[in-house]
């Protein structure tokens, strides 16, 4: 159907209602920051009298002012979200035999802390979608270079056959086995049939087997006789020096590979790309660069899924979803990747260490799509091929999608094993513009030959010629945010974005189950979104092609780590002055304390009142408060402290991977919502002192007020009071791990000495 009075759009999109009453709450809330600054400013203490106080004076004035910015930039993503649906019933009937290919990439880099089984449960979930699998190609990325997780997969291959079908058949949601199994409440009507009995008992053996192999820690002699692939190990060193190990598991093409009832199977293929020591690997960016690459040669199909291995797919629909965006008539062409959201499925009941961002999926990421269009996140991503290699968009470019397939790959599965392994070899990328960017001419060929990649790529749509300088193909290199990184150069190319999040989710993850895991993972973000702030690829130096409320919407994420530093003031320096006697607010009695007391009972309000609307929790928000200020004082702090480090040349880049399985008490007491420590980290060192310093200046200005040692001590230190009484409150579970648990989850002895040593030594020298 084209465009004009026939043209019936495949996806819908509708603002967010109630908008009047929230732009009066924020207008007002301005003017009574105006007013705090009106006050600081006219009552800022004299400098010859009171130096110190000045100093102290200016140092909240300068932290509120950070906070009063950063609340603004805020606002750029709740101005006017807007929310997506779809319409796959169109889709289906006017591209009912014309639906394009799907290359599915699912990326795992260590079977210690990404278990095979969970691995293989996330491929297997997108081998069952709703879609002809003639046309899904899944590729599993093993950074970890590991047969088992390739006899894992394997294992998979197999039960696939019967999966699949049952799937089908009974219309099963979700398809991850694991997930079907574990948490789903299944038909008693369907658990009485065979077929139900039949497939869990596969299943269960499945995992019976592929567990026990991996306690065994190698595979056996009889299991290596089952398939050519573990003849690949022979040259393996270790994880980070082995050559291409590349199996077609399952070859689409072969019309003589069905499952059980006759049906053809997706293509399913395995690569772990080489890695040698004296050669710089690039993490997951580079994972996905061969990726990309590998699968231009086998499927080349034009949309690119790409997943965590711990993000299965919980809608067996979220592909057709997706199409409606690409492959609407009017607005599809423009749009080079639709981002689902984040979400988990071991979230507890009040989401101790606030792993659903509920507020960033239900409120930011709607208000970025909005505004040009969501950040990419890393998983659960549908990406045009040729914006994810560098085409940039165009008034010109536009896709016919009904036209017959280009043919996949010629050549026995063997062959062409062979002929790709170059394609993901450790050298491939020397002097091209992969990862980086390259100030050279360059057009879309029709062809990716193995010698001539610094120029060439191939384009699945032959009529494409497109000729621009500064070049950069896949995935960006050299930050620990490679997506969001990538997303924004994407957008900066012209292309826009979409934000798409059903009712039903469309892939479900495994959340952090400890707290050092939680600020870990947010050191690593809040890096490297610093970093590209930094960096000459910052939103507004890089972005003449996206409009000026997108780029500001991006500083919401970017400018986590600097957030530390006033935040940080607040916690640390505002009680060591109450200590001192010294106010820092106005008293009680004067009409000045209104603006403060607006700003922050409104502020926290609406905070508490949109978490609520998000299907939050009262606990939950509470909860959610404290990890907002455990992730501000430690991971941001970190991962400032280390972009300064990198600018004068003292660190370089990393990347850790968050471990997604726990050991059984550990989840535990996940699931009782006590929080864990365990272990000693400065991160818990600094968390606990400034907990410790909070208590001691909250008990020692109550002291003050009841021993009548300051004169109208009460009126003049009462909101500091209540301000150190608060971030002792919100800092329980931090005292009950240094002091009175008993379990293995309590703060290591060494960081209660050291904490109680240090928050005592500051005091002291704020005191005297």
């Amino acid at each position: 159907m084209g465009r004009g009075d026939e043209y019936v759009p495949l996806f819908e999109t509708k603002e967010a209602k109630g908008r009047i009453p929230y732009r009066l709450y924020a207008a007002s809330v301005f003017v009574g920051i105006c007013m705090i600054w009106v006050y600081r400013v006219s009552h800022l203490p004299a400098a010859e009298e009171q130096v110190l106080e000045r100093w102290v004076w200016v140092g909240a004035f300068l932290a509120e002012l950070w906070f009063s910015f950063y609340w603004l930039i805020t606002q750029f993503v709740r101005w006017n979200p807007i929310f997506r649906s779809t319409f796959k019933d169109r889709l289906s009937h006017r591209y009912a035999e014309d639906l394009p290919g799907i290359d599915i990439f699912v990326c795992t880099a260590d079977p210690r802390i990404e278990p095979p089984t969970m691995v293989i449960n996330t491929v297997l979930s997108t081998m069952a979608y709703n879609y002809p699998p003639e046309k899904l190609s899944i590729y599993l990325s093993d950074d970890g270079g590991s047969e088992l997780t390739f006899y894992a997969l394997l294992e998979a291959s197999r039960f696939a056959k019967e999966w699949l079908p049952f799937c089908k058949k009974f219309k099963v949601e979700p398809r991850c086995p694991e997930a079907y199994f574990s948490f789903v409440s299944v038909d008693h009507t369907l658990q009485a049939t065979p077929e139900w009995s039949s497939i869990k008992r596969s299943y269960e053996d499945m995992k019976n087997r592929i567990n026990t192999t991996e306690k065994l820690g190698h595979i056996s002699e009889e299991i290596r006789k089952e398939h050519k692939g573990f003849r690949d190990w022979a040259l393996v060193s270790n994880r980070h020096d082995h050559p291409t190990i590349l199996q077609i598991i399952i070859d689409g093409r072969n019309r003589k590979t069905v499952d059980v009832e006759g049906q053809p199977l997706p293509t399913l293929i395995y690569l772990a790309r080489e890695k040698r020591p004296k050669y710089h690997h690039n993490f997951k960016a580079g994972a996905m660069n061969a990726l990309i690459r590998v699968s231009s040669r086998l499927s080349n199909n034009p949309i690119i899924l790409n997943l965590d291995c711990d993000m299965y797919s919980n809608n067996s629909e979220t592909v057709r979803d997706a199409l409606c965006f690409f492959m609407d008539e009017e607005k599809g062409h423009e749009i080079a990747y639709v981002q689902y959201p984040q979400k988990f499925n071991n979230i507890t009941n009040n989401d101790i260490y606030s792993n659903s961002f509920r507020v960033i999926n239900e409120v930011e990421l709607p208000g970025f799509d909005s505004n040009g269009g969501p950040c990419y996140i890393g998983t659960g991503c549908f990406h045009r091929r040729e914006a994810l290699c560098g085409m940039k968009h165009g008034q010109e470019y536009e896709v016919e999608w009904k036209r017959e397939n280009d043919k996949q790959a010629e050549g026995s599965s063997c062959v062409l094993e062979e002929t790709c392994k170059v394609l993901a070899s450790c050298t491939y990328e020397e002097n091209t513009q992969w990862g980086k960017e390259v100030s050279l001419s360059l057009s879309l060929s029709l062809s990716l030959s193995a010698r001539a990649h610094a120029h060439t790529y191939t384009s699945r749509h032959s009529h494409i010629s497109v000729v621009y300088v500064g070049l950069q193909m896949g995935l960006k290199y050299g930050c620990p945010v490679e997506d969001v990184l990538t997303g924004l150069i994407i957008q900066c190319r012209g292309w826009k974005s979409i934000y798409f999040n059903p009712e039903r989710a469309g892939f479900l993850g495994v959340g952090n189950a400890t707290l050092l895991q939680v600020l870990v993972q947010h050191k690593r973000w809040s890096e490297g979104d610093f970093q590209i702030f930094l960096s000459r690829y910052c939103c507004f130096m890089n972005g003449p092609k996206i409009s000026l409320k997108l780029q500001v919407s991006y500083c919401v994420y970017l400018l986590w780590a600097p957030n530390s530093l006033a935040a940080l003031y607040y916690v640390l320096v505002l009680p060591l002055c109450l200590l001192k006697a010294t106010p820092l607010f106005p008293k009680i009695s004067s009409p000045w304390v209104l603006p403060f007391a607006y700003v922050i009972l409104a502020a926290h309000g609406y905070s508490l009142g949109e978490f609520m609307w998000c299907g939050g929790t009262l606990r939950g928000w509470w909860n959610d408060q404290r990890v907002w200020m455990f992730k501000r004082t430690t991971s941001y702090f970190f991962g400032f402290m280390d972009n300064i480090l990198k600018l004068l040349g003292f660190n370089k880049p990393a990347f850790s991977v968050t471990p997604k399985s726990v050991d059984d008490h550990v989840s535990q007491r996940y699931e009782q919502e006590v929080m864990e420590f365990g272990t000693s980290s400065p991160m818990f060192i600094i968390l606990a002192t400034l907990a410790l310093i909070n208590l001691f200046a909250f008990a020692g200005g109550v002291k003050m007020v009841i021993m009548n040692e300051q004169t109208n001590g009460l009126e003049a230190l009462a909101l500091q009071i209540l301000l150190s009484g608060l971030v002792a409150f919100i800092n329980l579970p931090i005292y009950q791990g240094l002091f009175f648990r008993l379990d293995n989850g309590r703060m290591p002895a060494s960081v209660t000495y050291q904490s109680v040593a240090l928050a005592l030594f500051v005091c002291s020298v704020a005191l005297y």
